[in-house]
């Protein structure tokens, strides 16, 4: 039987070019907004989301994961919008948790690559952000990185969609690349807004390279690149033993799952 929708089924063509281009604008909304944050440098947004740099980083990004989410609401089942808020609050604990040890990872990003594997990319990256944006009330420095989190939802989604979560081994290596990817997207960010990163064991690693004569930007992109591949790996790895680990029957709710044939031993639909 098929999942209840929140919505009314697809009406056409009319109405998928509607949603694409919601999607394609709270894309563009997260982009800007990233960078925005690169060029102009603000230095108060550490200061909480009083600051004029925090609000309007919070609108932008907030605006885009709105027009993600709004994008793809009808073809959302209930149970993928029952597990957005858990996923939200699995990313701030882990990630709070880890991000006060001496482990140069971050894990902040299981339950955006859930949503996104069960989901589907839009999904991903509106999960990806919305989770930057509730957690930076209780941790602002996370704000200017939402755009980063959207980015890995949606190539989580991306590598779902093209058979990655269909070999066990193959989970990682999507995850590795993303990291790639993301790591990235996050330096600047880490440079130029905050000058460093919030991480006891990324700090660590971002003093040694400095130590060695390296330029904060170069440092803290060798500090990604070796953290965040490593990382995004493990998330990776992880959600793949949740999403196995689950009832075939559960999984099954979820349109994006059937229709793509994300996981193994899945016939065409």
């Amino acid at each position: 039987m098929s999942p209840t929708s929140l919505t009314l089924p697809d009406a056409g063509p009319a109405a998928s070019r509607k949603r694409r281009t919601l999607e394609i604008l709270g894309a563009a909304a997260i982009a800007a907004t990233y960078v925005y944050l690169v060029l102009n440098q603000p230095v108060d947004i550490a200061a909480g989301p009083g600051s004029a740099s925090a609000l309007l980083a919070l609108s932008g990004f907030l605006a885009g994961a709105i027009l993600l989410i709004v994008g793809i609401l009808p073809t959302l089942p209930t149970s993928t919008v029952v597990l957005i808020p858990v996923a939200l609050v699995l990313n701030i604990v882990m990630g709070q948790f880890v991000g006060s040890t001496l482990v140069p990872f971050y894990l902040d990003a299981i339950g955006t690559v859930l949503i996104a594997v069960l989901a589907g990319p839009a999904a991903g990256a509106a999960t990806g952000a919305l989770s930057s944006i509730v957690w930076s009330f209780f941790n602002p420095t996370v704000l200017p990185f939402a755009a980063g989190a959207a980015l890995i939802g949606f190539l989580a989604g991306v590598a779902a969609r093209h058979g990655f979560f269909r070999r066990f081994y193959l989970a990682p290596v999507a995850g590795f690349i993303t990291g790639i990817l993301a790591g990235v997207v996050s330096a600047p960010v880490a440079a130029f807004v905050f000058g460093g990163t919030s991480g006891v064991a990324t700090g660590a690693i971002v003093s040694a390279f400095r130590s060695m004569g390296d330029s904060l930007l170069a440092a803290i992109t060798k500090q990604a690149l070796i953290s965040d591949p490593m990382d995004k790996a493990i998330v990776f790895t992880v959600v793949a033993l949740l999403v196995y680990a689950l009832p075939r029957r559960a999984t099954l709710l979820f349109p994006f799952v059937r229709r793509f044939r994300v996981l193994a031993g899945m016939k065409d639909s």
